[in-house]
């Protein structure tokens, strides 16, 4: 597999081909209310500080994601060097999937999954439980807790990442390890497939705006590296993907990614895009409906080789 700073390599039988399918695969009672909007189901709990859905179509494309993840990382669930931690915490967990392979992984490690919508499932190994919170409030664990702090995909959900980073390293045990998988939103192209003014270009610089007027960013992927580090932690490393969104490519590993991907376009579009378009940026629920209409259908066009950027960063607490 490439690594983020090569080329995707292409296969050149792409244009020519159709195939690209993958099949789809006690807490007050207020925290268990939603809020329906636009015929999406959205959390309650701290209503309007998170942009995506918690429904069902919400819920398997974080599962698509999840499966995304494992391909890039070759099956890995983490890349930070722990050893034996006693105690973890995955901030902004969903619906608990990586959690919950984390857990059984390290059945002597206390896990803690965290989130503000209650989607986890109910059957837990015992070194497992969930809580609904508010990353971007207070903590309220003891300062010096965590063995290990895991972050993934909460691009667009916290307006200050410096008082959340400090948050992070204040809670962790020296030595202890903090790491945060994320996926830029903005697509790209190494061959020039995508030109200024074309449509997934005109998709990139929507993501930028809407993430400025949600007053929270979506491309954290792009400096979270540098905020970590001047946070105080040390030994931070960056690695660097790239997620091919289709596949369009001739390495059979990102071929097989690309198609993943291009199913987790197809089933999170919507969702990523409803709340922002409409509650942020003056769009109409029909005006969406449309856009995202015309964007599936770029999706299918078979000229673009465009991928994304992710990043994954770790770094470590002194001792």
């Amino acid at each position: 597999m490439a690594s983020g700073n090569e080329p995707i390599p292409i296969d050149d039988d792409y244009a020519d081909a159709s195939d690209d399918s993958v099949s789809n695969m006690s807490i007050a009672s207020t925290i268990y209310q939603y809020r329906l909007e636009n015929g999406r189901r959205y959390h309650a709990y701290r209503d309007g500080q998170y942009w995506a859905p918690n429904d069902q179509q919400a819920r398997a494309s974080e599962m698509i994601s999840h499966h995304a993840f494992l391909l890039t990382l070759n099956d890995r669930l983490l890349l930070a060097p722990i050893q034996n931690p006693k105690r973890a915490l995955d901030v902004g967990c969903g619906v608990g999937t990586w959690t919950l392979d984390f857990a059984e992984a390290y059945p002597n490690t206390a896990t803690v999954g965290t989130d503000l919508s209650p989607i986890q499932p109910d059957t837990l190994p015992p070194n497992l439980h969930f809580e609904i919170d508010d990353c971007c409030s207070d903590w309220v664990y003891p300062k010096d807790h965590f063995d290990y702090i895991h972050i993934r995909q909460l691009y667009g959900s916290v307006a200050d990442w410096a008082k959340f980073y400090r948050e992070c390293y204040d809670h962790l045990t020296p030595g202890g390890y903090i790491e945060q998988v994320e996926v830029n939103p903005v697509p790209k192209s190494d061959d020039g497939s995508i030109t200024p003014g074309d449509p997934l270009d005109e998709c990139g610089k929507l993501a930028v705006r809407a993430g400025i007027a949600f007053g929270k960013s979506l491309i954290i992927e792009e400096f979270m590296h540098d905020e970590i580090a001047q946070v105080g932690f040390t030994d931070v490393v960056r690695i660097r993907y790239k997620w091919p969104i289709g596949a369009w490519s001739n390495d059979p590993r990102l071929k097989e990614l690309g198609r993943w991907i291009l199913v987790h376009w197809n089933e999170g579009l919507e969702g990523w895009v409803l709340r922002f378009f409409t509650k942020h940026m003056g769009w109409t629920y029909e005006g969406v409906k449309e856009w995202n209409a015309e964007m599936r259908k770029v999706l299918r066009d078979r000229k673009y080789h465009a991928y994304q950027d992710v990043s994954v960063v770790y770094a470590r607490k002194p001792l």
